[in-house]
């Protein structure tokens, strides 16, 4: 049976992972690092893959091709989008959308599916669906989880872990309206800049995948401010949550 592929996108993502995995060897491929050992006794393989939808596509699919991994997971930080979601929240995708792939019109921006348009190859779907067993396993393996509060906020609620839509675009978002706009017309929880393309990659292969994102942001006009503040914190949450899951994966 193949590795565990872990994907993250900055090194605040990767730096907990690498510092505990076991026997690593790292291989440079397209100019990314790959570090294949164990974690937890299981064989896994991280990449740092840089930031955005192409990398994260390059990265997913050399993790599968190259390295054999049968499962693909992403590990890291996210804006929320959902105002009843807080910074040091985690949200684990049941479903992922690449909400800046579709056409302009007179009418504005419509949301399609990434690699279709209505008018020369038209489809109803949108998105991907995480896979229904892997997601009760990963429940059923989270159920009595407790996350840590933050020590960088006064907030004494603790963090929650939701399952929800994630949206993955080419940008980082720092709009309240924007942030508005995609929670309310889309139905996202969660916005980040890898996920859905690295599910499309996938899928393509037919390889089932994972997002694990802790927020780091609310996605709104202080988001910038926040990221900085809370990324290091919230990645090692995601990145707890991971080796938690490795024996169901």
């Amino acid at each position: 049976m193949g590795p565990v592929g872990v994907l993250c996108a900055i090194p605040q993502e990767l730096a907990y992972l690498a510092d505990n995995l076991i026997a690593a060897e790292i291989t440079e491929v397209a100019g990314m690092r790959f570090h294949a050992g164990r974690l937890d006794g299981e064989p896994v393989v991280l990449a740092r893959a840089g930031m955005g939808k192409v990398n994260a596509a390059i990265a997913a699919t050399l993790l599968i091709e190259r390295f054999g991994c049968r499962v693909v997971v992403f590990s890291g930080i996210a804006g929320g989008l959902d105002p009843a979601l807080a910074i040091g929240d985690v949200v684990i995708a049941d479903h992922v959308v690449q909400h800046d792939a579709g056409y302009t019109s007179e009418a504005g921006f419509t949301v399609y599916q990434a690699g279709f348009l209505p008018f020369f190859a038209p489809t109803d779907e949108l998105g991907h669906s995480a896979e229904a067993a892997l997601l009760e396993r990963v429940r059923a393996a989270l159920a009595d989880m407790a996350l840590s509060p933050l020590s960088a906020t006064s907030d004494e609620r603790p963090p929650r872990l939701h399952f929800g839509r994630v949206l993955t675009g080419d940008q980082f978002v720092n709009s309240e309206s924007l942030r508005r706009r995609l929670h309310e017309e889309l139905g996202g929880v969660a916005v980040e800049m890898e996920g859905a393309a690295m599910a499309q990659a996938c899928a393509a292969f037919g390889v089932p995948w994972l997002v694990i994102r802790a927020l780091s942001d609310l996605a709104g006009n202080e988001s910038h401010f926040d990221f900085r503040q809370f990324v290091d914190e919230v990645a090692l949450s995601s990145a707890l949550i991971l080796r938690r899951l490795m024996p169901v994966l």
